[in-house]
């Protein structure tokens, strides 16, 4: 009985731990078939809006949504058929809107993400299992929509879907595990030899590697998009300028306003397609328009067999002009692009030479950068193009060897020089400008000069007239006389108005030197003579400032003023007696040092009067 007892705890665990295993894999294959359903449902809603408003419907509701799910496998790049043609022969379709692509891209990305978030109470799935059971219940979805397309306007064939619709749906998929997971570092691949993998060890998955492979991915994905936005702009151009030919194409496809948007919606759904076009007629290589001409910056080779269609009106025609070979400026615009990338991370702006990357390393940074441009690029053309029919229509759109073969030229051709020559400017010697030389000061006292109080209006020998009120500082260094080692009171503003004939800093020049409270006059260390202020306490001459700005030019007395100088009793006294003067009379006589809480000021004694003996020891 207790053997039975110690057993059950156990068992008991295990089924509960395979119910959750089994409940968290039919939860992650049930979010992939979620969003194969709403990719799905978004495009058959837009279908049967259109099938509802058209006043001549050539089929019922189920012939419609044969049609939405035919639209939906080739937004998954899925080649369809239209087997009932004027020729009788099938006519493939396999030009993919690229904007139609991208939403069961994000679906799947979406569902392999969120399959692989915590969940309290179940175990978690590994990346492996997320990708694999999100990928299974989309693929179920997908095969359901291949059969009920069968017998519809647009058909697809079983074999091909089975080769084309799983690559689109387990990229996704992979991508949102690996998103999931914090975007980790991929290991190297188990198969390959020793000494390639040793050599990548060295090289790509090194630290110093990684980065430069990081840095070549950006520059590469930005210039891919100025490719395809500086494609986009040319389609745009391209459209203003052959305005009337795409208006009458638009007016001709339909005469009601449901087909007039249906065409818009097309029309939409193939701008990114139209944007790669445009790229890859600024490359050079261009793009075929028929089994029988090519469309170039050079101009237009061979006959166009081009359908009735807004986008295609903007086709340029004819021998090229300047204006078309200004297409080239995208590509180059790339390569321009791939270099700055690179040299904003290899060579920040203001970094010393050991701080940047060598010169190899820029170079093959930018040259890596130049290749993943190319791959991208190449795998747009190849998505952006396709057949639309049999005979001269079997072939529409860039070549996608020609087009990433042209970018990588580009890239590299431009962006390897441009990277270098950047590096060297940034990295280039700055050196300062050459500063005009300070005019030599004595160091004695030689024109020490007599300075009065400055209420008394009084002049400074070897200075002009007139500017007595000029601080030291704020005279230019050449108008500075031999005398200026010794400075004297300053004004406490640029107008010249001294408070009481004492400024806070004369009061710190003279706390410094030691003065009391008195009426004489004392000699500082500078030579120059003090008078009394009206306050009745002395002022004196310069400090040791005179030697010390002597010996430095560039001296300015402020700049080493010591902090204690404040605190002093001196100090104190001059900064209460230059207040009491400046207010008029009407400051109350509290002392400067103030005594203890419990000490009455002689103002408010009994009997006390302005004459009463200060306890901080200052005459007001």
């Amino acid at each position: 009985m207790t053997q039975l007892t110690e057993h059950s705890a156990p068992l008991s665990s295990a089924a509960a731990l395979e119910r959750g295993r089994a409940a968290t894999l039919t939860s992650a294959v049930l979010r992939g078939a979620f969003a194969a359903g709403l990719g799905l449902g978004a495009i058959a809603v837009l279908v049967m809006a259109m099938w509802i408003t058209s006043p001549f419907p050539d089929s019922g509701a189920g012939g419609a949504l044969r049609i939405a799910a035919g639209l939906w496998l080739l937004g998954h790049g899925v080649e369809l058929v239209r087997p009932d043609t004027l020729s009788g022969n099938p006519a493939p379709i396999g030009v993919v809107p690229l904007l139609l692509m991208g939403l069961p891209a994000w679906l799947a990305y979406r569902a392999a993400r969120d399959a692989l978030e915590p969940d309290e109470g179940r175990p978690q799935l590994t990346g492996l299992g997320a990708v694999c059971t999100v990928s299974g219940g989309y693929l179920l979805v997908g095969a359901s929509a291949v059969l009920y397309a069968g017998g519809g306007a647009l058909t697809a064939h079983p074999l091909r879907a089975a080769l084309t619709l799983p690559v689109l749906t387990v990229l996704s998929a992979a991508a949102g595990a690996w998103t999931a997971h914090g975007c980790p570092r991929l290991p190297l691949p188990q198969g390959l030899p020793g000494a390639v993998r040793r050599a990548l060890a060295r090289t790509f998955w090194a630290p110093a590697g990684r980065r430069g492979v990081t840095v070549a991915c950006r520059s590469g994905a930005a210039a891919c998009l100025l490719l395809v936005g500086g494609g986009a702009l040319l389609v745009g151009a391209s459209l203003v300028w052959h305005g009337d030919p795409a208006h009458t194409s638009f007016v001709q496809l339909a005469g009601d306003w449901s087909g007039r948007v249906a065409v818009l919606l097309l029309g939409l759904a193939l701008v990114p397609n139209a944007a790669v076009w445009g790229a890859a007629y600024g490359l050079g290589p261009g793009f075929a328009l028929g089994t029988t001409a090519t469309a170039t910056p050079l101009g237009v080779v061979g006959t166009p067999a081009l359908p009735s269609f807004p986008l295609l009106a903007a086709v340029p025609d004819g021998p090229g002009t300047p204006l078309n070979w200004a297409a080239a400026g995208v590509p180059a615009v790339a390569g321009l692009a791939v270099a700055w990338f690179t040299v904003r991370v290899a060579a920040p702006p203001f970094a010393l030479r050991e701080e940047a990357w060598s010169a190899r390393g820029t170079a093959l940074t930018a040259a890596l950068g130049g290749v993943v441009c190319a791959g991208l690029t190449a795998v747009l053309a190849g998505l952006a193009g396709g057949p639309l029919g049999s005979g001269r229509l079997a072939a529409f759109g860039p070549v996608w060897w020609l087009t990433g073969a042209a970018a990588l030229a580009w890239t590299v051709a431009l962006g390897v020089p441009a990277a270098l020559l950047l590096r060297l400017w940034r990295l280039r010697e700055r050196r300062p400008k050459d500063l005009p030389a300070a005019e030599p000061l004595p160091a004695t006292g030689a024109g020490d000069r007599t300075a009065t109080g400055a209420g008394s209006g009084g002049t400074e020998s070897g200075t002009p007239e007139g500017a007595w009120w000029r601080a030291p500082w704020r005279r230019p260094a050449g108008r500075r006389g031999a005398g200026a080692a010794a400075p004297g009171p300053r004004a406490a503003s640029e107008g010249g108005e001294a408070i009481g004939g004492l400024d806070i800093l004369d009061a710190l020049d003279v706390a410094k030197a030691g003065a009391g409270a008195g009426a004489g006059g004392t000699t500082g260390a500078g030579g120059a003579s003090g008078t009394g202020s009206p306050s009745g306490t002395g002022a004196t001459g310069a400090t040791g400032a005179g030697a010390q700005e002597a010996f430095d030019p560039d001296f300015e007395p402020y700049d080493f003023l010591p902090a204690e100088a404040w605190h002093e009793r001196g100090a104190r006294e001059a900064r209460w007696a230059a207040f009491k003067e400046a207010s008029g009379g009407l400051m109350a006589d509290f002392p400067a040092t103030p005594g203890p809480l419990t000490a009455e000021p002689p103002s408010l004694r009994k009997g006390g009067s302005d004459t009463d003996e200060d306890p901080g020891g200052t005459t007001p």
